[in-house]
């Protein structure tokens, strides 16, 4: 089906069924979360992230990263900071899956971001 130029981003990407760049760029942030949250990948992710280790913590999963504050504002933008609300924001079920591939999937039916 060819797609007229003077659509909108928006309606271009609906009748193509794609997502935004932004959401594509957070869906590939929490993936890459996941691996290093999870020890798929052979990085320490104490270099990037603090898990909260609250036993009387009601919200959240068990994942749930530690924010801390920035004092200059080139920090908001790198990885280990960017990706926290969203990666907080995740239900349990999608965090807690067994396999990368249940993780993406699980995360692809989820609408909550935190966008």
């Amino acid at each position: 089906m060819p797609v007229k130029m003077n659509m909108c981003y928006e309606e271009r990407l609906r009748r193509l069924g794609l997502t935004t760049l932004e959401k594509r760029r957070i869906i590939g942030d929490l993936i890459e979360t996941f691996k290093i949250v999870t020890n798929r990948k052979n990085i320490d992710s104490r270099q990037f992230f603090t898990v909260r280790k609250s036993l009387h913590e009601l919200r959240g999963h068990r994942y749930t990263l530690y924010k801390p504050r920035c004092h200059l504002s080139v920090r908001q933008h790198f990885f280990s900071h960017r990706v926290i609300n969203s990666w907080n924001s995740l239900p349990d079920d999608v965090v807690s899956a067994i396999s990368v591939n249940s993780f993406k999937s699980r995360a692809d039916k989820c609408s909550d971001w935190g966008i």
